[in-house]
């Protein structure tokens, strides 16, 4: 039995995992996102420690039984500036985080195609090279005393007794490292400003990484180094070669695993290093940052509850429904705009709050619809069946509504817990689940549906680039 950690970006998670990837117990705690400024995300690293111990303490206290050892999962591009202790000096920068849009521009300027390639990203916001390149320009007071800057689940592992480390999946993920060569690319650090000796080591994701102190333990619990959260959903499903999945949650997430480190010639999607060593595997990502975080914001306007709105969806899209952008904080796959706004288009004198809230499930559908587009546009077409995963997606009417706009034929996947589950597997040296998840059901689309969605995908986009709207 393993113990799985996953640090996501509104809570964390705690699990007991057996040696075929079966949950035996499970806890999870919530923290806030905080806004300090339009466009910011941010959170406090001692919400997360405290919510780990206190999931941590839940699941041990479960079973009676001591787990073997702990892996670690985590939401990624996130920045932990710390001491020569590990106490951090501000609060994280999160991956939605909007505020280096002039940093993103310049790097996107001053680095070259085949030098971006390397890295496996355009230029963007909320990444770890461009949050520090802000820092570095307005916190220097900060960046003075810093010395360490980590990724979130490297932090908190580090926060809990563990080594100092992370792993290539996570490494990926901020613009600073070769996901050719497997190391730390010296021209993006240079361009950064940033002294090489505050990255961690990059190690194995299932390498030995030191022992935890934890609630409910009598001494110190080993742990590996654990990968960053999609990585370890794709251990966590038992995915192989040439599968890969859809993903519905804070963020949404359109993945498709690769045997090379090939860059999207568009520069629409991301190239990540899969859990492992260095060189082990690659798959290419659609990043939506406009799912259930605009949904959430979406719904709090109208005091309405997500069963309201899954109501409205019921009675179906209809061509007359105003178009929801949904896009409140920016945008990733396809547009790599943070500068993107939401808004709605189309409104009438006949327009009621039913299809106003209708329009809002529909705008985070077609959201993903597009990153489906810029996925498969790259070179790297879905499976037929692709699995449909993440606590947004739990909804009839909401399925059969990603099917439609995708045009893809989903197979539910009742894997609400694929990246701890991934974690407790990494902890047991396994990069892949043993028994592939289960696929309760299939999802096809309807073709009247994707003809109707596909043409309102369309204004939408005008809409979105045209900067158009009410």
């Amino acid at each position: 039995m393993r113990l799985g950690i996953d640090l996501g970006t509104g809570s964390v998670k705690a699990a007991l995992v057996d040696a075929d990837g079966v949950v035996l117990a499970k806890a999870s705690r919530p923290y806030s996102v905080d806004a300090p400024r339009p466009g910011w995300a941010e959170s406090d690293p001692a919400a997360w420690l405290a919510g780990a111990r206190e999931v941590v303490a839940e699941v041990l206290s479960t079973t009676g039984e001591r787990p073997l050892s702990a892996g670690f999962s985590g939401q990624m591009h996130g920045v932990v500036v710390t001491d020569a202790v590990f106490t951090p000096l501000r609060p994280a920068i999160l991956w939605a985080d909007g505020r280096s849009v002039e940093q993103a521009r310049a790097l996107g300027s001053d680095l070259t195609h085949a030098e971006l390639s390397r890295l496996g990203s355009p230029a963007v916001t909320g990444f770890a090279a461009t949050s520090l390149a802000w820092l570095l320009e307005n916190e220097p007071d900060v960046m003075a005393r810093a010395v360490h800057v980590l990724q979130p689940k490297d932090w908190l592992r580090v926060a809990l007794g563990g080594d100092l480390a992370t792993d290539p999946s996570d490494a990926s993920g901020t613009m600073l490292y070769d996901v050719v060569s497997g190391e730390w690319s010296e021209r993006a650090i240079a361009w950064v400003g940033l002294p090489i000796t505050l990255l961690p080591p990059v190690r194995g994701s299932a390498d030995a990484a030191g022992a935890l102190a934890l609630p409910g333990l009598d001494d110190a619990l080993p742990c590996v180094v654990g990968a960053a959260d999609t990585a370890c959903a794709l251990a966590g499903l038992g995915l192989g070669a040439d599968d890969g999945f859809v993903a519905v949650g804070s963020g949404a997430q359109v993945v498709r695993l690769m045997s090379s480190p090939s860059l999207d010639a568009t520069l629409r999607t991301h190239t990540f290093a899969t859990a492992g060593a260095p060189g082990d595997g690659w798959y290419r990502i659609g990043a939506v940052q406009s799912s259930g975080l605009s949904l959430t914001a979406a719904l709090a306007w109208f005091d309405a509850t997500v069963e309201e709105a899954a109501a409205a969806l019921a009675q179906g899209v209809r061509a007359d429904d105003p178009m929801f952008v949904p896009y409140l904080s920016g945008e990733r796959t396809p547009f790599m705009n943070p500068e993107l706004r939401g808004s709605w288009h189309g409104m009438s004198l006949s327009t009621d709050r039913a299809a106003m809230l209708r329009s809002v499930l529909e705008g985070v559908a077609q959201a993903v619809a597009l990153g489906v587009e810029a996925v498969q546009d790259s070179g790297d077409p879905m499976p037929d069946v692709v699995p449909l995963v993440g606590g947004g997606t739990h909804d009839p009417a909401f399925r059969q509504l990603l099917a439609d706009a995708t045009g893809l034929t989903l197979a539910v996947t009742d894997a609400p817990d694929s990246a701890v589950v991934g974690a407790a597997l990494l902890a047991a040296g396994l990069t892949s689940n043993p028994r592939p998840v289960s696929r309760a059901s299939v999802v096809m689309p309807r073709p009247d549906a994707v003809e109707l969605l596909a043409r309102r995908r369309e204004m939408m986009v005008r809409v979105a680039t045209a900067g158009e709207g009410i």
